[in-house]
């Protein structure tokens, strides 16, 4: 007996590649976490050898630690008591008599706190020195304003970002902040969020939005 057909026709023709769906595809394996950020590189600085370099250790022995250069930018490491001594002879003795900047590095865990660079530039050899020391908190190196007039303001950028005072400065106040902020942005204990809310509501009239 023949089968008996659907109204409207013969029936549908499997899907192709057979009878029925295979099975789903396995879903992919998770990606594998990304690897930590590598460690900067430590900084490899060579010995700095020139005429001037030799001239400097003769001229001041174990005050100065070290002369080095890193990518062609010479430095040197000095005691804290000789580094405007040292300032003032590149300028009078070998034309470095641009005083470019004065700035700090804050490590609060090292006993010797700050960095303290100091940056100068001769225009006849166009080349920059720099000069590094360390201090600890609450040190105040010498003023370098009897060499540099610059060092006026520079040295009070300083100390309004860091809290560095300067002995024997003129002037020695905040250059940026107003003068009863509280606190030293730069330091590495005033959050990066940080405001003085005392001085913003009352000078400005506001909540600080930090």
């Amino acid at each position: 007996m023949a089968d008996e057909q659907k109204p409207g026709g013969s029936e549908a023709p499997p899907p192709a590649g057979g009878d029925a769906a295979g099975p789903p595809p396995k879903p992919s394996p998770p990606k594998p976490a990304a690897a930590p950020p590598k460690p900067p590189a430590t900084m490899a600085a060579t010995l700095w050898e020139s005429d001037l370099a030799r001239e400097l250790r003769e001229r001041f022995g174990d005050q100065i630690s070290e002369t080095s250069t890193y990518l062609g930018q010479n430095f040197m490491v000095a005691k804290p008591e000789a580094v405007v001594p040292i300032v003032e002879y590149l300028k009078l003795e070998a034309d470095f008599d641009y005083l470019v900047d004065i700035t700090a590095v804050d490590w609060p865990k090292r006993p010797e706190r700050f960095d303290l660079v100091y940056i100068v530039y001769s225009f006849p050899r166009n080349q920059r020195v720099r000069i590094k020391t360390y201090i600890p908190d609450g040190y105040k190196p010498e003023t370098a304003v009897g060499v540099h007039l610059t060092a006026n303001w520079l040295e009070r950028e300083v100390f309004d970002m860091f809290g560095i005072e300067f002995a024997g400065h003129p002037d020695m106040r905040r250059i940026l902040l107003p003068e009863d902020w509280q606190g030293h942005p730069l330091r590495k204990d005033y959050s990066i969020l940080q405001q003085d809310q005392r001085w913003v509501r009352e000078n400005l009239g506001i909540e600080s939005g930090q």
